[in-house]
């Protein structure tokens, strides 16, 4: 994060916000011809530039060509290459991008494939090839000598500038941007310097590459640096070469692409004619988050080199180069979506059988409202008694109406637990619920109109009371059906109440994926078609506890008090897996939610629900995110019961992912949103 001066200046900035914009480039090059390829490199690193690129590679030996054999020993070659690099190391003084050339260079008598890292006209250092290939159609062994363990200085126009494969490039101003290079072969090795520069503290690698393709090639060399970002936890930017290289024996299809943990931010098109240049703003502090949580990095870097620069990045809004996704617990790609539906459901049935096995219970009891929670969870139980072999009517369904259950809900529920043959049954709650609260002397038992959480809590109590009480009287175990979205919220009755159950299956969803398991399921070809129809209502009714009776303030909306499912799944994902700051948060979700006609949506997400969010609303939102998560939820989530992780993002077991005090507060988290995200 770079520190700048003022309130909230430099909020939308992508830099001041942890970011730093990468570059990859492939160009047409001019064999044995430095100034023509100089001129082009110089033309895209301006532009570079001026849309505030911190770091742009091109291919390997772009200021000469790759394939030029045994001219690489010319001196007429060699000689040019200096040239050009000097004039190119000149031209960029007023340029804040720092560039990564490949070029031949002689060092005493030996030639080495080097890559010059240039900055505002400095040559900061020199990065040689560590391993060159000697199959197949390579033999880079007979023109050049292996950098592998080199370290020291070569002398370039009377200067000594640093050599080695034991360098770091390091910005001074922008906090976790340290650049490593390696060159083609390089990553393709068993052990790629690139992990030990990445252990070292590089953030971003760059690797200028020439990679002549054939049929496979593209697929092998994507999943390489994939795999290779992943596990360092690396930015990876790849260029290859392409038009002009020479095609006696191969060909060229000058992919460049940019990868980050695991994911690839930008790719461009192959076998291009002219120049090519991809652009991504990579996440520092996604990358600075995993790698302390991993605790593997930031050891041996005594044996690497620091070379401090200064990139100066402008503080305005440039934009995002990447993708934010409206929703992080839930794909866009559809593809991807159904894939994570059908992970999740099976992940949930399976625990909960082996739950079903190991406590040695016979049925299964379980509150159904007619909302997505429960829906989901009696899905999940009615499968997992058809995988025990055990008939439908061993899961006892209890709708338990109250003071506010709607006829719709209460009727949604009748018809899914008749379609799915459960043992269906009703238990109205309110006879009892007003003894309670005669015995306890509350106002509503002498005729008050007082619908507080007391009158609120006792219904909700109450039903889990009866679950577990006819769970005891017919040998089985209660299922519960809150969510994860519910209990980051502390949107739950403790102890007695909805947050406790025998087995959660639902502890690990997100409130966002319910809906779209739920039609997920229903789209199955072996769903009956009743089955589907209910489930297509449930998931399109509104979202409530229905506790307090409608009295002209219409249906009790539970996003109209806790705030949008929406935007506080967006919080709990960026505080539970990656800890950022809640300014950062919310500069992503302004980008995510501005405008719903960007980006995409999720795969049947209904129309009439693709809203948008400003960010007084989100910052509104995010503070009952934040007043409830860290400052009175935790002792909910410290007692929860037992449920499977779902979602990579995390859970919020206190046996797994999330163990905090609880008897926390929120001051910090709140002071740092209101100090720095604009009213």
């Amino acid at each position: 994060m770079v520190t700048v001066k003022g309130v909230m200046q430099g909020f939308r900035s992508l830099y001041h916000q942890g970011f730093a914009r990468i570059a990859a480039c492939t160009l047409p090059v001019v064999l044995a011809d430095s100034q023509a390829s100089l001129h082009a490199i110089l033309s895209v690193a301006r532009n570079c530039s001026a849309q505030g690129v911190a770091a742009v590679v091109f291919p390997e030996l772009a200021l000469t060509g790759y394939t030029l054999d045994d001219l690489r020993f010319q001196d007429v070659v060699l000689e040019a290459a200096e040239v050009a690099l000097k004039k190119l190391v000149e031209a960029t003084t007023d340029l804040m991008t720092v560039v990564v050339v490949g070029v031949p260079l002689r060092r005493g008598d030996l030639l080495y494939n080097c890559a010059a890292v240039v900055h505002r006209g400095r040559l900061l250092g020199v990065v040689p090839k560590s391993y060159l290939p000697r199959y197949r159609e390579f033999y880079e062994p007979r023109h050049f000598t292996s950098g592998l363990g080199s370290t020291g200085v070569i002398r370039l126009w009377g200067t000594d500038v640093p050599f080695g494969a034991d360098l770091l490039f390091e910005a001074e101003d922008i906090a976790g941007l340290t650049l490593g290079v390696e060159i083609c072969e390089d990553l393709w090795v068993a052990s790629p310097p690139s992990g030990a520069l990445a252990m070292a503290g590089a953030s971003v690698i760059l690797n200028p590459s020439a990679s002549p393709v054939t049929i496979g090639r593209a697929e092998d060399r994507t999943l390489l640096c994939n795999a290779q970002s992943m596990r360092t936890l690396t930015a990876y930017a790849y260029a290859a070469a392409g038009e002009g290289e020479s095609t006696t024996d191969l060909a060229w299809d000058g992919q460049i692409s940019i990868h980050e943990a695991g994911k690839v931010l930008a790719r461009s098109d192959r076998f291009p004619r002219g120049e090519r240049v991809i652009v991504a703003d990579v996440d520092l502090e996604l990358l600075r988050q995993e790698r302390m949580r991993t605790g593997q990095f930031g050891m041996g870097g005594e044996r690497f080199r620091r070379l401090g620069f200064v990139l100066a990045p402008p503080l305005t809004d440039l934009g995002l180069k990447r993708d934010v996704a409206r929703f992080p617990f839930v794909p866009s790609e559809s593809e991807h979506l159904k894939r994570d539906c059908y992970e999740a459901w099976t992940i949930q049935v399976s625990a909960l059988r082996q739950r079903l096995v190991a406590s040695r219970a016979q049925r299964m009891v379980i509150g159904v409202s007619g909302g997505l929670d429960s829906t989901l969870a009696l899905l999940v139980a009615a499968r997992a008694a058809d995988e025990l072999g055990w008939p439908r009517t061993h899961v006892l369904a209890y709708t338990m109406p109250g003071f506010a259950t709607g006829t719709e809900s209460r009727g949604l529920a009748h018809e899914l637990m008749d379609a799915l043959g459960v043992e269906s049954n009703e238990l109205d709650i309110r006879p009892a619920a007003e003894t309670m609260l005669q015995g306890i002397g509350h106002p509503y038992s002498r005729g008050e109109a007082v619908h507080d959480i007391t009158f609120e809590n006792v219904q909700a109590g109450l039903r889990t009371d009866f679950l577990f009480r006819l769970a005891n009287l017919r040998n089985g175990i209660v299922i519960g059906t809150g969510d994860l979205s519910e209990l980051a919220l502390g949107w739950c009755t403790y102890g007695v109440g909805d947050q406790m159950s025998h087995y959660n299956v639902n502890a690990g969803m997100p409130k966002t994926l319910i809906q779209h398991v739920i039609r997920w399921f229903a789209r199955q070809e072996d769903v009956e078609g009743r089955i589907a129809s209910v489930l297509e209502s449930i998931v399109s009714a509104e979202i409530s506890p229905e506790l307090v009776p409608d009295s002209g303030q219409g249906v009790q909306s539970t996003e109209q008090i806790i705030g949008p499912y929406a935007l506080q799944d967006f919080t709990l994902y960026y505080v539970l897996r990656h800890g950022f700051r809640p300014s950062r948060i919310a500069y992503l979700a302004e980008r995510a939610w501005s405008d719903p006609k960007c980006g995409v949506w999720p795969q049947n997400y209904p129309q009439d629900r693709r809203t948008a969010y400003d960010l007084s609303d989100i910052r509104h939102w995010m503070e009952i995110f934040l007043s409830r998560f860290f400052g009175t939820s935790q002792f909910k989530r410290s007692a929860m019961p037992n449920g499977p992780k779902l979602v990579a993002g995390g859970s919020l077991s206190p046996r797994g992912d999330w163990r905090a005090p609880s008897d926390g507060n929120a001051r910090a988290w709140l002071e740092e949103l209101r100090k720095n995200v604009p009213e």
